[in-house]
């Protein structure tokens, strides 16, 4: 089991906040650092205000040296496909070859109202989304020197010289995840190398992971090439009033975060990962929502860690 950080910068913090975690987070030795893409709290005031997914990752790919890198997850609304593609190749080839494009519809309404971003309907959104992924990774993986077109209705390419390519080949991998029952599934069948679900309980998590070996299998792909992976929030301490301190600083209740995220002392957090392990997730996205608190992650990594590999 694979532990890996997961921040929602748009919550409050600034890059140097981010910087810190990040470099907490690879002497730790856990294997991701990753971030929302984001342009609007979700609760309080956000200040100092949010901070842009790639630009973050782009200072951060400079300044980590081992850690993988990644968004849980890019809106196809936020940026045209194109531009995306090249954004995440120079990312990618700036970090040496540690980037993770994590990428889905779109859901939160009120954050484009607030920074003027269109936001067509559900149908819409998931057409864009589909037509996104085919043009990202029909650039990657143009072969040089050739050039790509794609007939598309909202993003149509033409003769484009499918430039620069990323670090990793084929290309970097793509996470996909949610709750869609149909398009969700589908697609990622078709082209993620893993699927996230976050902040469910074992049967529903059951049932998506499900509905995604599914889906590959109706296209003839081997399930077994797929990451399945959850995210959940982290509130662990050393004993009750630590807990109780940490979920107080994130404004969570302890019974509820017991209940639905990853609460608790070390050994309840290994036997909780261990029931989603039965499942097949191989990889758990820890939530991190209190930025300045980096003995929580070693807590995590020191009685933790240890104990799932």
């Amino acid at each position: 089991m694979e532990l890996r950080v997961f921040t929602e910068p748009q919550q409050g913090a600034t890059y140097d906040d981010l910087l810190a975690v990040a470099r907490t987070a690879e002497d730790l030795g856990y294997g991701a650092f990753f971030r929302s893409d984001h342009y609007l709290a979700m609760s309080g005031d956000g200040r100092p205000g949010p901070t842009d997914a790639w630009i973050t990752l782009a200072g951060l790919a400079r300044e980590t040296s081992r850690i993988r890198l990644g968004t849980l997850v890019t809106s196809a609304t936020f940026r045209y496909p194109g531009p995306l593609a090249i954004s995440v190749a120079q990312v990618d080839a700036m970090s040496a070859g540690r980037l993770e494009l994590g990428l889905g519809a779109g859901w939160f309404a009120e954050e484009h109202a607030a920074y003027g971003i269109p936001f067509p309907p559900l149908g819409e959104r998931f057409d864009r989304l589909e037509e996104s992924l085919a043009v990202i990774t029909g650039l990657w993986d143009t072969p040089e020197g050739q050039t790509l077109t794609l007939p598309g209705r909202h993003y149509p390419i033409t003769d484009s010289p499918a430039l620069p390519k990323p670090a990793q080949r084929p290309h970097p991998p793509i996470i996909m995840g949610g709750m869609g029952r149909k398009r969700t599934p589908a697609l990622t069948a078709r082209y993620a190398d893993e699927f996230n679900i976050p902040f469910v309980d074992t049967e529903t998590t059951a049932a998506a992971f499900a509905r995604v070996r599914a889906a590959c299998t109706a296209i003839g792909r081997d399930p077994a090439g797929i990451t399945f992976s959850n995210a959940m929030v982290l509130c662990c301490g050393r004993d009750e009033a630590q807990i109780a301190r940490r979920a107080d600083a994130i404004g969570r209740d302890v019974d509820e975060l017991r209940e639905n995220g990853l609460a608790g002392t070390p050994d309840e957090l290994v036997d909780k990962i261990g029931r989603y392990a039965e499942l097949g997730t191989t990889r758990m996205y820890l939530q991190t929502l209190d930025l300045t608190d980096l003995d929580h992650l070693e807590l995590v990594a020191d009685k933790v860690m240890p104990q799932l590999s």
